[in-house]
């Protein structure tokens, strides 16, 4: 080590400054950790060709070794750890951000692209988990399982059919029953297909999906409709905008159906959604606008019965997408996606970047962490031809469509104030 450091002093060479290490080409093996988890044993095979990795095992930035936030360019992530902007700036060479998971509510990603740190997530795991465990809660409702179950755990006895019947009091059957779904993303989807295989007819409400997509699965689509009497009724005259322009009564009129329209038109797809359906299903991507979708005014629009009492909920925990297949799916893409950040280029290599809108003009068609195109082989080549858009088109995404494309949230259903289930996944049947 010595010997080096002689021979460096030698040649006049200097260390490089890692404030400036963002801005240029990184090495040739540059540095990936793992923040706030310990095993990569997965992650390890997809990335020891390309990269040096770590794992801190932090809770909070103020534990992660000098060394990661003066070299790391990459940071794999799971839940338990917050990057926020003074956290950022505590990595001086930090050039991609990889959420082990779909949620980026722990990342200020804003901030990460305002500083040239691309964050990205996984969106695509554990769809066929948390299909599958959707169907189950529904089927647990329909049949009783879960009830009856605990009975029989209990010690109950059934001796005659009179206590069978009064056991299962509430089971009903599935086929001809209306199933509604609101969000057919990639887990809405697969519930689709599943309950119609059971005997559901589905209809669903996604505003942001292309025409023809229910034709494709076979489904009923419900479109918001309005209905200039149904607008005057919900209408609340407290809420009417004041006129400051001094206009006529016709423009102030327009100016508060503007108003009107955007308050109620959720409310009104979705009350005529909750009218036809026997049990309902939410696969929307969780956020402040819609979190209390079902709340008392929403729950006195379903047709009588769900959840009085309690007597038809279940609550589990945030398990739906587990299973050993479905986390080495989830730990596999994310390290495929730091690979892709260390080979390809920043942001435009990237599957599932979540902050390219905060990127600078500086980071247009962007280099990998090596400093270099990306390109190899073929893909040179195609490119000195001029054919790299064709091969590097950037991909195309449906997910969570819920979420309009310009990140503007549903309309806030009005009414009184909400009651608290924070499930993600909510199904609800009638008794």
């Amino acid at each position: 080590m010595s010997g080096s450091l002689d021979n460096r002093k030698q040649l006049g060479l200097k260390r490089p400054r890692l404030d400036n290490a963002r801005s240029g080409p990184m090495p040739a093996r540059p540095l990936v950790a793992l923040l706030d988890g310990r095993d990569c044993s997965i992650e390890m095979p997809i990335l020891k060709d390309v990269a040096t990795v770590a794992f801190c095992d932090a809770q909070s930035t103020t534990e992660i070794h000098e060394k990661v936030l003066n070299e790391a360019v990459g940071a794999l992530m799971w839940h338990t750890i917050s990057l926020q902007r003074e956290d950022l700036e505590k990595f001086k060479a930090l050039r991609v951000i990889v959420r082990i998971g779909s949620g980026v509510d722990n990342v200020d990603v804003k901030a990460a692209g305002e500083l040239g740190i691309a964050v990205c997530n996984v969106p695509g795991y554990g769809v066929e988990e948390v299909a599958d465990s959707t169907m189950c809660l529904i089927l647990n409702l329909y049949r009783r399982t879960y009830w009856l179950a605990n009975m029989v755990r209990d010690g109950k006895k059934f001796t005659g059919p009179e206590q069978v019947r009064d056991a299962a009091q509430g089971s009903a059957r599935i086929r001809g029953d209306t199933l509604g779904i609101v969000g057919l993303g990639r887990i809405g989807s697969a519930v689709a297909l599943r309950a119609k295989a059971f005997g559901f007819n589905v209809i669903f409400y996604d505003p942001y999906l292309p025409d023809g997509i229910e034709k494709s699965l076979g489904l009923t689509r419900l479109f918001l409709i309005l209905d200039y009497a149904n607008v005057a009724k919900v209408f609340n005259a407290d809420d009417s905008p004041s006129d400051s322009s001094g206009g006529d009564g016709a423009e102030n009129s327009n100016i508060c159906f503007l108003k009107v329209t955007n308050r109620v038109k959720w409310d009104l797809v979705f009350k005529d959604l909750l009218y036809q359906s026997d049990c309902v299903s939410l696969h929307c991507t969780p956020n402040e606008h819609n979190h209390h979708l079902i709340n008392d005014y929403t729950i006195k629009q379903m047709r009588p019965g769900p959840l009085k009492d309690a007597t038809n909920l279940i609550c589990t925990p945030h398990a739906a997408f587990y299973s050993d297949a479905a986390v080495s799916e989830l730990r596999e893409m994310a390290a495929t996606e730091v690979r892709r950040a260390i080979i390809g280029r920043i942001p435009d290599s990237l599957r599932n970047c979540v902050n390219k809108e905060y990127f600078g003009g500086s980071y247009a068609g962007g280099e990998g962490l090596n400093g270099g195109s990306g390109l190899t082989g073929a893909a040179a080549a195609a490119a000195s031809l001029g054919g790299l858009g064709q091969l590097f088109a950037p991909p195309m995404s449906l997910a969570h469509s819920t979420t309009h494309p310009d990140g503007s949230p549903h309309p806030v259903v009005a009414g009184t104030p909400p009651v608290a289930i924070p499930a993600s996944h909510l199904q609800v049947r009638r008794s």
